[in-house]
């Protein structure tokens, strides 16, 4: 058993478990940082990092496996794509617990062999489920959606570990996904500023962001 314990929780415990590992981890950082999406924000939270802490890691995969499970179920998709590049080894032990066919999503179109944005099997038709690290303009994640469309895959869900409420899940909405994530940014920040693991004025910073979408 991940010293994190079971993943089998309540809503609430397994939301304190996540920031848990994001204090240990140190994943959460203050100061001034440009996104992929060429915004500039305050704060970094970089999950890259839980990989290399094995209980986590093993942690936060059985959280994401337990919540597809209850949420969306594992009739409604056939397959499970990871976003690059952080979403990638979290969808690939999703996949492997799931017993589902694992493919995942190039950052630029490969310009030799097959010349696809898609690596792995993909069918006309079927059902791909997104899965990524975090949200935060939803762009990653579209773009993911429309290169898996374009190749005859069907994508209506996409999980994530947190949601930086920063517009993502709506403008996922418009293209007609739904988004799933097992711990808001605010919720986040509300844990670990009880937990001591951060200050007021970093709560506030958080929260501020979120309000600016």
């Amino acid at each position: 058993m991940s010293d994190y314990g079971s993943a089998h929780e309540s809503k609430e415990s397994v939301q304190r478990k996540i920031c848990q590992i994001l204090k240990k981890t140190s994943a959460l950082e203050f100061g001034t940082f440009k996104l992929s999406s060429g915004r500039v924000t305050p704060y970094y939270v970089d999950l890259r990092v839980i990989p290399s802490f094995p209980d986590a890691f093993r942690a936060v995969s059985d959280i994401f496996v337990d919540i597809i499970k209850e949420d969306l179920g594992t009739n409604n998709f056939e397959r499970v794509a990871g976003i690059p590049t952080a979403g990638i080894p979290f969808a690939s032990l999703i996949a492997y617990h799931l017993k589902k066919p694992f493919i995942y999503i190039r950052q630029q179109l490969r310009l030799r062999g097959r010349e696809r944005l898609v690596e792995g099997v993909l069918m006309p038709g079927d059902r791909v489920l997104l899965v990524d690290d975090l949200v935060t303009t939803g762009l990653s994640l579209k773009k993911a959606a429309l290169a898996v469309r374009a190749e005859g895959g069907v994508v209506s869900d996409a999980f994530v570990l947190l949601d930086r409420e920063e517009s993502g899940k709506e403008r996922l909405a418009k293209i007609g996904i739904n988004l799933h994530c097992v711990l808001k940014m605010s919720q986040a920040a509300r844990n670990l500023y009880e937990m001591e693991a951060i200050e007021e004025d970093q709560l506030k910073t958080i929260l501020n962001q979120a309000k600016r979408r």
